[in-house]
C-alpha cells in the first residue's frame, strides 16, 4: 500500500473552548521508524481526558469542576505544558498499514488498539507514563503513529471498530481502579458516576469479578447501570450508607468525597481516577486513619492489567455501550454532547474515509 503524503484531522492549537480545535487537510502522514507502527484510524472515542486537556483543567490553578478551564492557562496538560499544535485522541481502533524496522508482532491489516497511557518508567519515576493525544499525537486524524510495544491485537474480537474505540480509556481506567482497590468476589463495591463511561465499565467489570455493585447515578439512568451489572443504584445526592462497602470506585470527588470515605468499611479501599465534581476536596482525616482506609490515585494501569482486559475483549466477555457516532469533523458537537451528560454510553468519532 502506498501511503498518502497528507491527511485530514483535528489539531488543538491552544488551551480553550471548541474554537481551539482546528480542522486541517494538510497534515503530514507520519512514517514509522524503528519499532513503530502506522495505523489508519478506524474510530476514535470521545472522553473526559481530551476535553480536560483542551480546556487546561489539569493546571494547578484550575480548581473548579472537570471540563472547566481558565483563560491564559499555559501548563494545562496532565504533565504540564503541551506542544501545540497537537492531535488529540486517546481512544483508538486502527488498522496497521505500515511497519517500521524491527517490528515483528503485527502484520499489515491487523486491527489494533492501545491504552491511553503508555508506560515509560524512569529511575526517578517508576510509574511514569506518557498519554496518547497529550505527549504525542493521537487518534483525531486519519493516521496515527504508535510504538509496537504499546499495541494490542483485536483483529478477531467480536466487537465492531466503534466498540473497540470505546474500550481503552473507559475500560482501561476501570480495570486499573478495580485492580488497585483489590476488588474480588463477594465484596460490596460502590461506584460513583456509574452512568458515565468509566463508571459503566467499572460496574460491568466488578460484576464479572463477582462483586456486589451499587452504582450512584441519576434516576433516569438507573436501568442502564443495572443492565451493566449493578445489583442496586443510589440517586445522585442521596445520603450514602456508612461503613458498608469494601471498595469505593470514584470519578466524581468534589463535595461527595467525605461521604464516600464514610461509606467504606474499616480497612476499605478508595480508588480515584477523576474529579468531575471538583478536584479540591474536604474530609475528616480521622475517618481515614482511625479506620485504616487506603487511598489509591489511579491513572496508569500496569501492562498486565490492560492485557487481561484485551483478553476479555477478544473473548467477547465485555461490550461497551455506544450511544452515538459522529464524523470526526463534528468533534465540537460530539464533545458538547458529551459534556451535557445526556447520553449514558460512549460517543465515538469516525475519520474521513471510514464513515
Amino acid at each position: 500500500m502506498e501511503l498518502p503524503a497528507i491527511m485530514s484531522g483535528v489539531v488543538l492549537t491552544r488551551h480553550g473552548g471548541p474554537e481551539a480545535l482546528a480542522w486541517r487537510d494538510d497534515l503530514a502522514v507520519p512514517r514509522p521508524g524503528r519499532g513503530e507502527v502506522l495505523v489508519r484510524v478506524l474510530a476514535a472515542g470521545v472522553n473526559n481526558t481530551d476535553i480536560n486537556t483542551r480546556v487546561g483543567w489539569y493546571a494547578p490553578e484550575v480548581t473548579g469542576a472537570t471540563e472547566e478551564g481558565e483563560t491564559g492557562v499555559v501548563a494545562g496538560g496532565w504533565a504540564g505544558a503541551l506542544a501545540f499544535p497537537r492531535i488529540q485522541g486517546g481512544d483508538l481502533c486502527g488498522e496497521v498499514v505500515a511497519l517500521g524496522a524491527g517490528v515483528t508482532r503485527f502484520a499489515i491489516g491487523a486491527r489494533v488498539t492501545c491504552p491511553i497511557n503508555q508506560p515509560r518508567p524512569t529511575p526517578e519515576n517508576p510509574v511514569g507514563f506518557v498519554a496518547l493525544g497529550s505527549e504525542y499525537d493521537g487518534a483525531f486524524a486519519q493516521y496515527c503513529l504508535l510504538d509496537e510495544r504499546d499495541l494490542y491485537d483485536v483483529t478477531d474480537a467480536p466487537l465492531s471498530d466503534v466498540e473497540i474505540a470505546a474500550i481503552p480509556c473507559a475500560f482501561g481506567t476501570a480495570a486499573g481502579l478495580l485492580h488497585r482497590a483489590g476488588v474480588g468476589k463477594g465484596q460490596a463495591v460502590l461506584v460513583s458516576g456509574a452512568s458515565g463511561n468509566v463508571g459503566l465499565a467499572a460496574v460491568q467489570l466488578a460484576a464479572q469479578l463477582g462483586a456486589e455493585v451499587t452504582g450512584i447515578c441519576a434516576p433516569a439512568k438507573a436501568e442502564t447501570v443495572r443492565a451493566a451489572g449493578a445489583a442496586d443504584t443510589l440517586d445522585r445526592g442521596a445520603a450514602l450508607p456508612e461503613s458498608r462497602y469494601h471498595a469505593v470506585i470514584d470519578v466524581v470527588a468534589g463535595g461527595v468525597f467525605g461521604a464516600l470515605i464514610d461509606a467504606l468499611r474499616p480497612g476499605g479501599h478508595y480508588a480515584v481516577a477523576g474529579a468531575i465534581g471538583g478536584p479540591v476536596v474536604e474530609a475528616d482525616l480521622r475517618r481515614i486513619y482511625l479506620r485504616d482506609i487506603t487511598i489509591h490515585g489511579c491513572t496508569y494501569q500496569p501492562p498486565e492489567v490492560f492485557a487481561q482486559l484485551i483478553d476479555m475483549v477478544n473473548a467477547g466477555r465485555v461490550r461497551p455501550l455506544v450511544s452515538k457516532t459522529y464524523p470526526l469533523r463534528d468533534i465540537a458537537q460530539a464533545q458538547s454532547d458529551f459534556q451535557s451528560k445526556a447520553h449514558a454510553g460512549k460517543l465515538v468519532l469516525i475519520p474521513p474515509g471510514d464513515e
